[in-house]
């Protein structure tokens, strides 16, 4: 299907976070995931290796995000920033407000916690 409308997309919630989930193979995608992940005031996402690149666009509020140990704060909608495959990612809101963003990734994108603990998010999958 070419066309996803919002009430088409599958809502998953993971560490406090909404993902959004609109382009995936159950929706016609070939090789592109992407979601809208909305994350309350407050909520930290534990850090974690991504095995694909992903690619964070703000769309409202600002996150923390920390690239294998460096921390990023984006507070403009617009901001992106780009994740490479490898890298360690944990992804915090530290304001009052929520955040939203768009993110983007190739199928198959799996996530490995610091214990080892391996997650292919049925939101990119």
């Amino acid at each position: 299907m070419p066309v996803v409308r919002p009430s088409d997309a599958v809502v998953h919630e993971m560490h406090g976070a909404r993902f959004v989930s609109y382009a995936t193979p159950a929706t016609g995608s070939r090789e592109l995931c992407a979601w809208r992940g909305e994350i309350p005031a407050g909520t930290r996402a534990p850090a974690h290796t991504v095995s694909r690149e992903e690619i964070f666009h703000l769309l409202a509020g600002e996150l923390l995000i920390t690239l294998d140990g460096a921390p990023h704060r984006i507070t403009a909608a617009g901001d992106t920033v780009i994740v490479n495959a490898g890298a360690t990612l944990a992804v915090e809101n530290p304001a009052a407000e929520p955040a939203v963003s768009w993110v983007t990734t190739s199928q198959g994108l799996e996530a490995t916690l610091a214990d080892g603990t391996r997650i292919a998010p049925p939101w990119a999958n």
